[in-house]
């Protein structure tokens, strides 16, 4: 689990470890048990059977929104809630209680330098220090912006405007421009494309806190990356039972994420969404038990 653990951060891909911190007796899965989550709902590794799964692949995908950590306890009997821990019931469960540690693994979000100025390496020196992932690519193409939480142009008038579009055209959150106030006015104005989108162009890039030398304008520029950067939406794991992206088992009626992980069949032209394989099996046997009344 650990390699597997080090080579989704070296691919800069998120996911959620899963660990059993708790399992009373009878569960198939043990204290120390673990797995990992990933986006579309992939679990590799073990912390329980078919039903503990499906719970912890709806949290799972859920953390990875919300950012946070969570200690989810599933119980095959309805408990209270509990403080510091997400208690869901399972009345599929063939066991015993399980609480399971997930804690979400996010990468960096990158920071694109477009550039060899003083302030551009010095973007780059310290980007890392506030949990940026700098790259310096010499130029910028659909891939390079692809995922890019912000692209800062400080080429000192060398293909900027091509910079700048690429970056404006891939959507990126964050677009700035290294230049003094009436350069970056000229340069922007200049601009293929329509006011709206120009606007967006952040120039001079940086907060207003009278930088100066590379390493302070690079401070500054990354404060104002930092000030406007769009966060998770931050979505409780609670409300994840009641999202978009979740359905309900028709015959227990936990909450399922509607994910090709996820257990389904196809009856009369609608997916239907399964907790685990004895619920699949109940309504394959008899669809029209669990038909809306």
């Amino acid at each position: 689990m650990d390699d597997r653990a080090r080579e989704l951060r070296a691919s800069r891909v998120p996911y959620v470890h899963a660990r059993v911190v708790l399992a009373e007796a009878p569960t198939s899965a043990k204290p120390g048990a673990e797995a990992i989550v990933l986006a579309d709902g992939t679990i590799e590794g073990f912390v329980g059977g078919d039903c503990a799964e499906s719970t912890v692949r709806a949290q799972g995908i859920a953390l990875l929104d919300s950012g946070d950590s969570l200690l989810l306890r599933i119980t095959p009997e309805p408990e209270a809630d509990q403080p510091g821990k997400l208690v869901v019931h399972n009345p599929c469960l063939s066991g015993g209680t399980l609480e399971i540690f997930l804690e979400p693994v996010l990468p960096a979000p990158t920071l694109v330098v477009v550039g060899t100025a003083p302030v551009a390496e010095a973007l780059v020196r310290l980007a890392g220090h506030v949990g940026f992932h700098a790259v310096a690519p010499s130029a910028l193409d659909t891939d390079v912006v692809a995922d890019a939480a912000a692209v800062v142009v400080a080429t000192h008038g060398r293909d900027e405007a091509a910079a700048l579009t690429a970056a404006l055209d891939g959507e990126v959150p964050y677009v700035g421009l290294v230049a003094s106030k009436k350069r970056g006015e000229a340069v922007i104005g200049a601009l293929d494309v329509c006011s709206s989108r120009s606007a967006r162009i952040h120039s001079p890039a940086g907060l207003d806190i009278g930088a100066r030398t590379p390493e302070e304008i690079a401070l500054s520029i990354l404060g104002e990356i930092v000030s406007l950067r769009p966060r998770p939406s931050g979505r409780s794991v609670a409300e994840s039972h009641a999202s978009t992206s979740d359905a309900l088992d028709p015959v227990c009626g936990m909450s399922v994420a509607m994910v090709d992980a996820s257990l389904h069949l196809d009856h009369e032209g609608t997916r239907v969404w399964f907790c685990g394989s004895g619920c699949l099996r109940a309504f394959a046997s008899n669809p029209e038990a669990y038909q809306p009344a």
